[in-house]
Formats: C-alpha cells, sequence, structure tokens
C-alpha cells in the first residue's frame, strides 16, 4: 500500500528576533534545518542592527550591499525551486506559490536596505529600513516562512522516492514468492539485490539525516533487519524449491517474507511519520527514564513548591515500581537482587511519604528550618532512587554478562547442525526445546536491559534484539527441522548456517550493546552515534554471492590495532573540544561530532567489535567520513566571511588543507584491492589518513571557537558582503540539471543556492 508523502515534513522553527515560519510546518532533517540557518542568521543581523544617531556611508553601504545580495540569493534559489516544481506537477502549484511569496519578500528587504545613495536615509519621505522596522520584520518572517516550503517541499520529493523504491521492492517480492524455477528465480532476485541496494541507499541517507534520535535508532533497526533478511531470503527460497513438499521449508521462507514486509512498512512509517489507521506510537517507559522523570519533579520543588501535586508524585513512583516487578519477578533475577529491589522499593515509598509531609509543611508556612527540612527530604528521596536505579541496572547487566558468557560457544546450534545432516529427527527436536529455552532468556535479557539503557536510541535497540531473538529462533528451528528430512541436501544446509550465523551475529551485537549501556550509566560516552554502512558492497551482486571478509594475522592486526588505539584517543580529544562550545548545534560542531563518531565506529572494527563487520564496511565507512569533512571544510568556508580579514587567511588555509587530507582518503577507500596484502595496505592507510584528519580537527575546533568568541565580542559593526563570485555562479546554473539527476538527496541544489546567502555577520 503505497503511502503519501505529502504529510511528512513541516517546519516548526523561530529564532530571538521574532522571525518564524508557518506553524503548521515542522522540520525534521538536519539538511532542511541547516539550508535555513545562514538564512534566519543574516536576516536576524539585519533586524537587530543597532541603531545609531550618526551613521557613517560605509555602514550604509554594508547594509544596502546585504539587502541586495539576499534578494540575488533568493532570486537563484527560487530559479531551482521553479525548475523542481516543473518536474514534479502534483507539487507545482504549491512550489510556485511559495517560489512567488519568497520572490516578493526578497524585492520588499531589497527595497527596504536600498539606502546608501539618501542623503537622509531616516526621513518618512523614503520607506526604508530606519523608519519601517515592522515593515522588515514582516519581509522576513515571509521570506522565511516561504523558503522553508519550498525546502519542505523539495524534501516530499526525497519521501517520494523511497516510496517508490519500496514499492518496487515489494512488487518484485510478490513474483519471488510465486517463482517455481531455479532460473526463474535467479534472474528475478538478481532484480530484487538491485532495487534492495537502491533502497537501502535512500534510507541510509535519510537516516543520517533525520533530526530525531529515537526516529535514527528505529530507522537504522528496521534497516538491519532488511539487510540481514535479504541473505535468508535466498537460502529460504531456494529450499523451498528444492523440496516444494516440505511443510517446514515454507515456513522458514513465510517468516522471511513477512520480517521484510514489516521491516519495510516500519521504514514507510519513520520517513511519512505516521502509523496506520492513524495510531499514535506507545513506547514503553523504562524505569530509568522514570526515575530520571521523578528526580526532575522531586528537585524541582527547591524552585516551585507549587507546581505539581502530590498525588501525581505518587503516581509517578506506583509506575517505577509497577516496571521493578519485571527484575523481582522474572525467574533470572538472583535472590540477592530480588532482594536488594524490594527493599528499596518499600524506601521509595517511605521516603517519598517524608518528602510529602515536609512539602505540604512548607506550603503554609515557609520557615528557615522547613525549607532545610526540605533539602534534606529531597536529597535522601533522590538518593534512594538513585540506590534503585543502580541495583536494577546491576541485576540487569549482571544477568546479561553470564549469559552472553554461557552462549558464547554455540553449543546448541552446533548440535542442530549434527544432528540434522545426521537426520536425527529426535535429536533436532531435543536440541530445538534447549533453543527455545535459550531464546526466552535472552528475550528476558533484552526487556530488562531496556529498563536501564539509558537513552532512548538504545532503549529501541534492545527492543530491536528482543524481536530479533524472538523470530530467529522458531526460523533455525524450522530449518533445523527441513535438514533433518533432507539431510544430504546442501541447500538445507546451508539454509540452517544462514539463519545460525544471524543469531551468532545478533548475540555478538549484544556485547557491544551492553558495553554501550555500561558506558552511559558510567558517563563515559553518552549518546555517541555510530554511522552504519547499509549495504555493506558487493552483498547483493548479480552471482548471487557474498564478499568474504579478509582475516588479518597477528602481525597485522597488531598494527592495525595500534592505529585505532591513536584514533580512539583523537576522538576523545575532539569529543572534548565540541563539548567547549555554547552553541551545540553549530554546524562546525555538528559535522565535528559526526565525524567523531565514524572515527569511533572504525576503532571498535579495529578490535574486531562494532557495527563494521569487513574491510567492506571499513572502506564505505571511511568515504562517508571524507564526505562529512567536505562540509565541514564548507562551513569553515562560510565562517571565514564572518572573520576579520586578517584571521581569514588562516582559516582558509586549514579549510584547503581539509579539503585535501578528505580527498586523499576518498580516494584510497574507492581504489580497488585484490588479495589479502593489497586488502591490508588499503585498510592501514584509510585508518593511517583518517587519523591524519582527526588531528587536524582537534587543531580546528579550538581555532574556531576563538575565532567565533573573538568575533562575537566585536563592536557591533556590520561587516560588508563579499562580491558573488559570478564564475561559480555561472557554472552552478550551468550544471544544474545534470547535478539535480545525479543526487540521492533532492535538496542538495537548494541547500546550496541557501548556504551562499551568507553575506552579513556583527562583528
Amino acid at each position: 500500500m503505497a503511502t503519501s508523502p505529502c504529510s511528512s515534513s513541516g517546519v516548526s522553527s523561530s529564532s530571538s528576533s521574532g522571525l518564524g515560519a508557518d506553524a503548521g510546518l515542522e522540520i525534521r532533517t538536519r539538511s532542511v534545518e541547516q539550508t535555513l540557518v545562514p538564512l534566519v542568521s543574516q536576516i536576524t543581523t539585519l533586524i537587530n542592527h543597532k541603531d545609531k544617531p550618526k551613521r557613517s556611508d560605509k555602514t550604509l553601504q554594508a547594509i544596502q550591499r546585504v539587502g541586495q545580495a539576499v534578494n540575488l540569493a533568493v532570486g537563484r534559489f527560487v530559479t531551482v525551486g521553479e525548475a523542481i516544481a516543473n518536474e514534479n506537477h502534483e507539487l507545482k502549484e504549491e512550489m510556485s506559490v511559495a517560489c512567488i511569496e519568497a520572490r516578493r519578500a526578497g524585492e520588499t528587504i531589497a527595497q527596504l536596505t536600498d539606502v546608501a545613495s539618501l542623503d537622509h536615509p531616516e526621513s518618512d519621505s523614503h520607506i526604508t529600513i530606519f523608519t519601517d522596522k515592522t515593515g522588515v520584520v514582516k519581509a522576513a518572517r515571509l521570506l522565511l516562512s516561504s523558503v522553508t516550503k519550498v525546502l519542505v517541499l523539495a524534501d516530499r520529493i526525497v519521501i517520494k522516492q523511497i516510496i517508490t523504491s519500496r514499492n518496487k521492492v515489494l512488487a518484485t517480492m510478490e513474483q519471488l514468492e510465486k517463482v517455481s524455477s531455479f532460473q526463474e528465480f535467479v534472474q528475478i532476485f538478481s532484480q530484487f539485490g538491485n532495487e534492495m541496494v537502491e533502497f537501502a541507499h535512500l534510507t541510509g541517507d535519510r537516516q543520517n539525516d533525520l533530526k530525531d534520535e529515537k526516529k535514527k535508532a528505529r530507522m537504522a533497526a528496521s534497516r538491519a533487519v532488511l539487510e540481514k533478511c535479504t541473505m535468508m531470503l535466498l537460502t529460504a527460497s531456494k529450499t523451498c524449491l528444492r523440496h516444494p513438499d516440505c511443510e517446514s521449508a515454507r515456513i522458514n521462507k513465510d517468516g522471511v517474507f513477512h520480517r521484510m514486509r514489516v521491516a519495510l512498512e516500519q521504514v514507510i512509517e519513520i520517513v511519512t511519520d505516521s502509523r496506520p489507521n492513524g495510531e499514535s506510537e506507545m513506547a514503553p517507559i523504562s524505569i530509568y527514564s522514570g526515575i530520571k522523570e521523578f528526580k526532575n519533579k522531586v528537585e524541582g520543588l527547591r524552585e516551585n513548591l507549587y507546581f505539581l501535586s502530590k498525588e501525581n508524585l505518587s503516581t509517578m513512583l506506583e509506575v517505577i515500581l509497577e516496571h521493578t516487578e519485571d527484575f523481582t519477578d522474572s525467574a533470572y533475577t538472583s535472590h540477592e537482587h530480588r532482594e536488594h529491589i524490594l527493599e528499596l522499593s518499600k524506601q521509595a515509598k517511605m521516603e517519598l511519604e517524608q518528602l510529602v509531609s515536609v512539602w505540604m509543611q512548607a506550603q503554609n508556612q515557609k520557615t528557615k528550618d522547613l525549607m532545610e527540612d526540605l533539602e534534606v527530604a529531597i536529597l535522601k528521596t533522590c538518593q534512594c532512587m538513585n540506590e534503585l536505579k543502580r541495583e536494577v541496572h546491576s541485576a540487569a547487566t549482571s544477568l546479561a554478562a553470564d549469559l552472553l558468557k554461557y552462549h558464547t560457544d554455540h553449543m546448541v546450534l552446533k548440535a542442530l547442525k549434527i544432528t540434522g545432516v545426521e537426520g536425527n529427527l529426535e535429536a533436532v527436536a531435543e536440541y530445538t526445546c534447549k533453543l527455545s529455552e535459550q531464546k526466552e532468556q535472552l528475550v528476558e535479557m533484552c526487556r530488562l536491559l531496556r529498563h536501564v539503557s539509558g537513552t532512548e536510541p538504545l532503549e529501541i535497540t534492545c527492543i530491536h534484539a528482543e524481536d530479533t531473538f524472538q523470530v530467529t529462533g522458531p526460523q533455525i528451528i524450522s530449518a533445523a527441522e527441513t535438514l533433518a528430512l533432507h539431510p544430504s541436501s546442501k541447500i538445507a544446509k546451508e539454509n540452517l548456517e544462514v539463519f545460525c550465523e544471524a543469531w551468532e551475529s545478533q548475540l555478538s551485537d549484544m556485547s557491544l550493546l551492553l558495553r554501550e549501556i555500561n558506558d552511559v550509566f558510567e558517563g563515559r560516552r553518552g549518546e555517541k552515534r555510530v554511522y552504519l554502512s547499509l549495504p555493506r558492497p558487493g552483498k547483493h551482486n548479480a552471482n548471487l554471492k557474498a564478499l568474504k571478509p579478509v582475516k588479518l594475522d597477528s602481525e597485522e592486526q597488531a598494527k592495525i590495532a595500534k592505529l585505532g588505539l591513536e584514533l580512539h584517543l583523537l576522538t576523545s580529544d575532539v569529543d572534548s573540544e565540541t563539548e567547549k562550545w555554547e552553541d551545540q548545534e553549530n554546524e562546525i560542531v555538528q559535522h565535528g561530532q559526526g565525524m567523531s563518531s565514524m572515527a569511533y565506529s572504525m576503532y571498535l572494527f579495529t578490535r574486531g567489535e562494532g557495527l563494521l563487520k569487513t574491510t567492506q564496511d571499513l572502506f564505505h565507512q571511511a568515504e562517508i567520513f571524507a564526505t562529512e569533512g567536505t562540509k565541514l571544510a564548507s562551513a569553515l568556508h562560510a565562517l571565514s566571511d564572518q572573520v576579520r580579514d586578517d584571521d581569514k587567511p588562516l582559516l582558509l588555509l586549514e579549510a584547503e588543507k581539509l579539503i585535501s587530507m578528505c580527498k586523499q582518503l576518498q580516494a584510497t577507500a574507492k581504489a580497488s584491492a585484490q588479495g589479502k596484502s593489497a586488502t591490508f595496505t588499503k585498510v592501514d592507510a584509510c585508518i593511517l589518513k583518517t587519523r591524519n584528519v582527526m588531528t587536524l580537527l582537534c587543531q580546528l575546533l579550538p581555532l574556531c571557537c576563538k575565532l567565533l568568541r573573538k568575533n562575537q565580542a566585536g563592536n557591533g559593526c556590520l561587516k560588508p558582503a563579499p562580491p558573488w563570485k559570478e564564475d561559480r555562479i555561472r557554472t552552478g546554473t550551468n550544471a544544474r540539471t545534470t547535478e539535480r539527476r545525479g543526487e540521492t538527496f533532492g535538496i542538495t541544489s537548494l541547500e546550496n543556492h541557501v548556504t551562499n546567502m551568507t553575506f552579513l555577520e556583527s562583528k
């Protein structure tokens, strides 16, 4: 069922100057948001210019120049929007209206800032920015709103591409379900593989562009399902074709198709921000988030004794304690942990009773003694909740560590493979029971870990892991039963191997997830994002063979590990530098954090951990890292337009150095490498070049932070805009059509044009 893209995006954004976009729109992607930043910044600076009794000719010329420049930039921006409208007839009317509004607003701003040639710009005889501040604000608001509408409409085109791609995948899946010959299956699966690669790239770009970390995590989970299920679909379908009368083979195949359809639907729900039948998403509340909210309310009593009722606090605690029953009722929670959780739950109720008693007294009589008693009660209540949080965290993580260690040998899976090949149905039945028990243990482990995961993205990862064990367990059982019924079947054996590998892979991912949960709890890394490279290059090529990872010997691993450790230290340095910035939404900070996240995932690769499983994954990650570095260089160029002239050469020199290093890394990552030796050399070069870029980034971040502070501490004079580079404009205009066809993200060309609106900043 195709979903309408029209409800996808919108804008809800405002600035301190009172500029606000259309309240019916909400920005959901970073690209749209970051494209608007320079425009909002320039208009805000223009509106907030300091009114002085005397204005120099230089100031008047600067004001006029910025008005003309904004108008020219809007004109070019609108030209791109109109071209997109002509290619997408369903959006043409809306896009045309938004473009007309933007052009009109740009012209109004140019007229109101036409002050350089006037003898008395503040005279009422000529309406200008000095005589009609309200008119400038209205024009600015209209410009911001209309430009945002154009961007959001362009964003709908991207959503439409994803929906179209999904529909193609679904149509081909229906054909695959109905095939009856190997030859026909191979032909259709080859087409299916290409369509899945296209869908993966489109959704991968979208995932990295989403602002909402929760949606980003859900998208990553759904895409991971699709990646793993593609290989499962291949072997399950081949097994069904080889044994058409086998019921367990049919059940196995049907399970894969169903799971893929669910994952495809989930991706579209995230992209279009819609739910089936209009139902709202009800995310389960974790103990961690419940305690965090409860503590915030309790600590809020210091500032305001009347902002909530005692019933609200009591209800919040009751909900938290109900969730602790997941631990106390679990058969896998140790007796010691169960007793401690019950004791702390009882203590929490007592501490809240004492707090409420003092709180009620303080509402009637605010004496010094009562306020001191209230402070003590607040501290004791929060301390008790911290101890409860620590106890459930210990219970969940110790259980997870024990289970993962116990199941690390995969004995049940090995036994299923052996007894299946032997055709021993009785032994297979015995081991499938053991696998079912193991599945229940792991599902319970995921449920308990979700309560203590600490962040919404990690909560979603726990839910995804739980679903994976729930679904993969029965699929392994049906695959094992098929092999036991046809012990000489090579394809049935291969099919069981694929499902067992998926189980082993999920167990491996759980070890990483457990480490991340502990890191968050202990405050070591916080919400560090790891960029996924999906699909793996070559995973679904025409010959239907997956690329095999290259194994490195101990000496090579030692060398790579040393480089990886250096990379790890650099990511910590970069994280420390980005934390020093007051504006965490600054484009330079965003790109720096993204690069640090990717470098960290490459470091995990050197340890044999993380989501980059093969050398191909690493090379693909290196390419994305280099692209992010190039975007950072563009942000540095934009910053150079804001800083003083004597600071500009150093910044531009560093930006060019960054571009050169990123180009070298990209070339290395894209170069072909045949054989083990060449592959190791390429891995070594990629990590080395990534380390060099991170070293430069460690120097750039403090420099940029210093220049921005220096710039903001100036005298507030308006800086004249740099002249347009006509040759670059002409090149951009001529290449527009080709560029738009080639790019996977439809608003990139619009983004480039709005970025060129950066003309004016306060010194």
